[in-house]
């Protein structure tokens, strides 16, 4: 075998791999919940692979988180979306679009981490962001990617706006779940926290989150409790994503 031979070779076999190859979720897949509380279901919402994107000339992951709630008169619905990269799983831009009863709010936040910091929309206010990045969205994704052990509490320093972190992760056991096409699998049973005060994971809300203990790490439940009672949002429907994307 000749050397120009081996090198188109070995670029074909590298072109044939994508970057992201490996990954337990791949562009197109979409994960449907139903929201669930003891007296009412309080709404919906989807967790989807929007796409690839290229973002400032590099190959971004396109994540979105959207939920929709409806009950007493009151309505909302909140988009969020994450560009996170596909070489180094780091958020760079992340994106809420918040209505609510007619009214719209919209953020656009820049994340560099390069240069350390982050900021909101056109703001001159920078702010400091972490080594290594992840927005709310990205973080559903990236805790499928990395190892875990029941008993096990884990510490990361990668949340965004770096004066919320550590992130902390408590895997406290295994539970079997039911999917939606009716199969019980083992899940790990996580308790997440960030240090949001509002947010879904917040330390108030003890929230816990079902991921199947297989190589999809599918996200089946999540619990959050808020001062109306606790909502689950429960996994409905899953579309797969086309692992040659």
């Amino acid at each position: 075998m000749t050397l120009a031979l081996a090198i188109l070779l070995l670029q074909a076999a590298m072109a044939a791999t994508p970057p992201h190859a490996g990954m337990p979720f791949a562009v197109g897949e979409r994960l449907e919940y139903q929201g669930r509380h003891t007296i009412f279901r309080p709404g919906t919402a989807v967790l989807s692979v929007e796409a690839i994107e290229s973002w400032q000339g590099v190959p971004h992951w396109k994540f979105s988180f959207t939920s929709s709630v409806s009950f007493l008169g009151f309505k909302s619905r909140t988009e969020l979306v994450s560009w996170t990269g596909v070489d180094d799983f780091m958020s760079r831009r992340f994106t809420k679009t918040m209505e609510e009863n007619g009214r719209r709010k919209f953020e656009d936040f820049r994340i560099h981490p390069d240069s350390g910091f982050f900021r909101r929309g056109d703001d001159t206010v920078t702010k400091r962001t972490a080594e290594r990045p992840l927005d709310d969205v990205a973080f559903f994704y990236w805790i499928r990617t990395i190892p875990l052990q029941v008993g096990e509490t884990y510490r990361f320093s990668n949340y965004y706006r770096d004066e919320r972190n550590p992130v902390t992760v408590r895997v406290i056991k295994r539970e079997t779940m039911e999917m939606p096409d009716g199969t019980k699998v083992p899940c790990l049973v996580l308790h997440p926290i960030v240090d949001e005060p509002n947010g879904m994971f917040s330390a108030r809300s003890d929230a816990r989150l079902w991921l199947t203990d297989d190589s999809r790490r599918i996200p089946v439940q999540i619990q959050s409790t808020y001062n109306f009672g606790t909502v689950k949002l429960v996994l409905q429907k899953v579309t797969p994503g086309n692992a040659a994307s």
